[in-house]
């Protein structure tokens, strides 16, 4: 039987593989020299460092690419050179117990901008509304604020002192010396305000009583169990029609409807 004339790479192989550790892939093309071996290696050590989401063990790349240990951290330690000789805006640091990818020191600064101001992602209704209620009652509590709403807004009230719109401007002097919570100089700043005398005023959007009076009559009528058995000729079945009570003013958005500009 004739030798097989297939070069064989001579990229180093793991102890306990027993076998190259490249190609991994199944490929049909051999690789050629330890050079193009320890590129591929090189090549798939940053692709996976930069999937990962958290650092990854050298242990676990050596099994990766079937080589030493040894090899994982002299390449590792040869792309973060590159890197840095390059000055990119990135690092691969190694970082408790592995590798990964972080942000140049040097460019903190952008980055904390980026991170603070630069992502404009729309407030959800909610917090709409619950920042709507702040600034037209504030001072006032987290309960008080649910009370107005219907639901819990701890989640929402969060969300926007994170966000840099409210913040604690005291503390209620009664049982429980709850936090009362405003709105910030951001909050003026996002709404192109001078103070908070310049907000609009509610009775702007408050609709006027013909309006009130012709949508209470509706939900009167779509809240009237008896509507869908009565015919528009009242007394077809001969049984005295009883006309029924009227139904308290219904206004919708009831608990919103207390907020004023106090």
């Amino acid at each position: 039987m004739s030798a097989d004339p297939t070069p064989r790479p001579v990229f180093p192989v793991a102890v306990h593989a027993g076998r190259p550790a490249f190609p991994v892939s199944g490929t049909e093309e051999p690789v050629r020299d330890a050079r193009d071996a320890r590129t591929e290696a090189s090549r798939a050590i940053e692709a996976v460092i930069l999937a990962s989401t958290e650092p990854v063990p050298a242990r676990d790349l050596a099994e990766l690419v079937e080589c030493s240990v040894d090899l994982v951290a002299a390449i590792c330690h040869e792309l973060a050179e590159g890197y840095e000789r390059e000055q990119r805006g990135f690092v691969l640091a190694e970082i408790a117990g592995g590798y990964r990818f972080q942000t140049h020191p040097d460019m903190a600064p952008y980055v904390e901008q980026f991170v603070l101001e630069g992502q404009h992602v729309r407030l959800s209704a909610p917090a709409l509304e619950t920042l709507a209620i702040v600034a037209y009652k504030q001072p006032i509590t987290r309960g008080q604020i649910s009370a107005i709403r219907g639901v819990n807004v701890e989640s929402t009230l969060a969300t926007l002192v994170q966000k840099g719109y409210v913040n604690e401007v005291g503390r209620d002097p009664g049982p429980g010396l709850a936090a009362f919570y405003g709105t910030t100089p951001r909050f003026l700043e996002r709404l192109g305000l001078a103070s908070l005398a310049d907000l609009p005023s509610l009775g702007d959007f408050v609709p006027g009583p013909e309006v009130v009076e012709a949508l209470e009559r509706g939900l009167r009528a779509n809240l009237d169990p008896r509507r869908d058995s009565l015919d528009d000729e009242p007394g077809e079945s001969g049984d005295p029609v009883v006309e029924e009570p009227a139904l308290d003013a219904v206004v919708p958005g009831g608990d919103d409807a207390g907020v004023d500009a106090t």
